[in-house]
């Protein structure tokens, strides 16, 4: 039975939509759980997924079970009025990959139409590895932040050495096709070794409905670096922006800086 994590808001308020992460390579999902309690306090549901298995000579099997994977955790969030809208999929690093390439296989692979939105951090680039050496050089990579480097380095479920683990070309190929219809949040690291800024800023500008922001400082795993406060406070305007109808609710009409 899958098993899933759940990040509840505030008791008496309004349920402002759900949010599904699915993690990357050899994370777990206690690696989400900072960024999950943190988008709750704003009364978003957020269930963490187990992260999706690629598998390079079965990809299209191996979206179809991820598909039946992101449906079952929309399902099981619903509440007593059903699950609450809009409905958004948070992917990192291969997670990302496989959120990608779901919404350009099927997009409506989920009842309603949903999902209304995707987040997709540290989407890796279609010619980028890491070859590093041992754990510190892979902590290097990730995040320069000392609590996600502990979070990652106590917790015995994460995979050490798994970022040197291939993403099934297939899998980058259609995350990287451009075939994306709902509206897309991409988030990149300047400092992030497997990033593709050209490939990203092409992505985006292909896709009909993209926005780019890119971290300054940040690593690869960009939702829990040295910068997660003003990230998640990005992820979360992201939300509010798509309740909106994709207008932004601040506009900023003077600044100094």
């Amino acid at each position: 039975m899958t098993e899933y994590t759940d990040h509840h808001g505030p008791e008496g308020l309004l349920v402002r939509g759900t949010v599904v992460v699915v993690p990357g390579r050899g994370e777990t999902r206690a690696t989400y759980g900072r960024f999950g309690r943190r988008l709750a306090a704003d009364a978003y549901r957020v269930r963490v997924v187990d992260a999706p298995r690629p598998d390079a000579d079965d990809p299209e099997g191996a979206l179809t079970r991820f598909a039946a994977l992101v449906a079952d955790a929309v399902a099981g969030a619903a509440g007593a009025e059903g699950v609450a809208e809009p409905v958004v999929l948070v992917g990192a690093d291969s997670g990302a990959a496989a959120v990608a390439a779901l919404l350009a296989r099927e997009e409506r692979f989920l009842p309603a139409g949903r999902p209304h939105a995707v987040v997709l951090a540290g989407l890796p680039g279609p010619d980028t590895a890491f070859t590093g050496g041992g754990w510190d050089d892979e902590l290097d990579a990730r995040t320069s932040c000392p609590a996600h480097r502990g979070t990652l380095t106590g917790d015995e479920q994460v995979r050490r050495g798994s970022l040197g683990e291939p993403v099934p070309g297939a899998l980058l190929d259609a995350a990287y096709g451009g075939d994306i219809a709902v509206p897309v949040l991409l988030l990149a690291g300047d400092a992030d070794p497997l990033a593709d800024h050209p490939a990203l800023a092409r992505l985006a500008k292909a896709l009909p409905k993209a926005r780019l922001s890119v971290v300054r400082g940040a690593h690869h795993d960009v939702l829990n670096d040295l910068q997660h406060r003003s990230v998640a406070a990005e992820v979360v305007t992201f939300l509010e922006t798509l309740r909106n109808e994709l207008r932004p609710l601040v506009a900023v009409e003077s600044s100094a800086w």
